[in-house]
């Protein structure tokens, strides 16, 4: 016969949106899933990448007279609308108004872009991946400055995934019409 187990949490504390809020000023951090990851300051390259991608992105939708808006980091998203999970994507682009609120965004993105930092590796290609697709995120990139690489996920139409280089004309997925070379933005 066998035993019933239930499951306890001694060894990993669940945290909430009220531990992130909690920590010192200037402290950056996430929580996914009730874990918290500490956030290193980002460097130059990384600032000018949001930057110009974000304007290009914006550019976009306002020569398109699009509805959408692009948000560049720090910018709070909670991408299943709980307690127990908060994120600070470089680039969000959100077209469903509904999700704004005064705290940030109370769901998925549209669209997410992650730039990737030596110390965020590991939670750009894996941890995030994997919550932006569950979440509802319909298109992710990774950019990558060290290996001048951009991951393309295509949630919307499953897990559908591609790599490009800085220099490949890159489609966007929920943007059909839009096509973002890294190389000239940099």
């Amino acid at each position: 016969m066998a035993l019933h187990q239930e499951k306890i949490y001694t060894q990993e504390i669940m945290h909430t949106i009220e531990d992130i809020y909690a920590l010192p000023d200037g402290q950056r951090a996430e929580l996914i899933d009730g874990r918290i990851y500490g956030m290193a300051p980002p460097n130059t390259k990384h600032q000018r990448l949001v930057a110009r991608l974000s304007h290009r992105i914006l550019s976009h939708i306002e020569a398109e007279g699009g509805d959408c808006e692009v948000f560049p980091a720090p910018f709070a998203v909670f991408p299943d609308g709980d307690d127990r999970n908060y994120v600070e994507p470089d680039i969000s682009v959100i077209c469903r108004r509904d999700i704004l609120n005064d705290k940030g965004c109370g769901g998925a993105p549209d669209w997410i872009i992650e730039i990737v930092s030596p110390s965020s590796e590991r939670m750009d290609y894996g941890v995030k991946l994997f919550k932006y697709h569950s979440a509802g995120v319909r298109e992710y990139w990774v950019v990558n400055p060290r290996t001048c690489t951009v991951n393309v996920f295509d949630f919307e139409y499953g897990l559908a995934s591609a790599q490009y280089s800085f220099g490949d004309e890159i489609p966007v997925c929920v943007y059909k019409d839009l096509k973002i070379r890294i190389s000239e933005l940099l």
